[in-house]
């Protein structure tokens, strides 16, 4: 039997099948993601050969779908729906499945449920859970969707993504107090954010529920951006403040065993 010689690659615009709005909208994301700075209208109509009232109609819809984010010097980058579509992706594909092992080694390292968490619609969205052995415990179930702004996931996964991004999905953000605890001042939530990117992990101290405490770590992709949030919860009596840094250790190293998973040097 032979072996049969790899086809050369296509070029988008190749084949039969051609939609040119499609074609011409494609090609914006393709330019946006591969600049290391902002685009104008008029830099991307030129290099797509394009009128720039075309331009202008194409970067309307991008925006309005949130594909791409527009700034106040009139250039345009990336959007927060492709993070979300992105992490949609890994959570579809193989980040549950690939998991397990890590999730199973963090709960015997600290007694507690553990979860990994991706993005989704402004909200975090369990794609993996392994239940600690306490009669006991936190509740832990696939799919179940929690807020951005008072659990340790959402906080961890706000505060490593790009400034463009965090920005703008923090514009989105509502939020609604669960507690007496819970941060509902953007101004104090940054401050959070900044505080988890020098630590290197994030806490929920009892802001999402009263006597829970969960702790949480970013899982980066082969790229280097954010993907995925892995945490640990439970209750604050065994979840000691006592504890938090031996637990955060723990999450941290499950974090970064998961992001090598990945395919993230690190």
């Amino acid at each position: 039997m032979g072996i049969a010689s790899k086809a050369p690659a296509r070029h988008v615009h190749d084949g039969p099948y051609r939609v040119q709005v499609l074609d011409r909208t494609l090609g914006i994301l393709d330019l946006l993601a591969n600049s290391d700075t902002d685009l104008g209208p008029s830099e991307l109509a030129a290099k797509l050969s394009l009128h720039r009232s075309t331009t202008h109609r194409l970067l309307k819809v991008l925006e309005r779908h949130h594909l791409i984010r527009g700034g106040r010097d009139g250039k345009y980058g990336l959007g927060i729906k492709l993070f979300e579509l992105g992490n949609r992706v890994i959570s579809q594909f193989d980040l549950g499945t690939r998991s397990q092992v890590v999730l199973r080694r963090l709960v015997e390292a600290t007694g507690e449920t553990a979860h990994v968490c991706v993005l989704n619609d402004a909200e975090m969205v369990s794609v993996a859970n392994v239940e600690g052995p306490w009669t006991l415990r936190t509740p832990s179930t696939v799919g179940r969707r929690t807020p951005l702004h008072c659990t340790s996931v959402g906080k961890v996964f706000l505060a490593y993504l790009a400034e463009p991004e965090q920005a703008h999905l923090l514009a989105r953000l509502k939020l609604p107090r669960r507690t007496k605890r819970t941060i509902v001042s953007r101004a104090a939530l940054r401050s959070q954010l900044q505080l988890i990117r020098r630590r290197g992990f994030g806490m929920d101290d009892e802001e999402i529920e009263d006597g829970l405490r969960c702790i949480g770590a970013p899982v980066f992709s082969h790229t280097g951006h954010i993907a995925a949030a892995i945490s640990v919860a439970g209750p604050v009596f065994r979840v000691t403040e006592h504890r938090v840094p031996e637990i955060a250790r723990a999450v941290k190293a499950a974090g970064r065993a998961l992001s090598r998973d990945l395919g993230y040097r690190i």
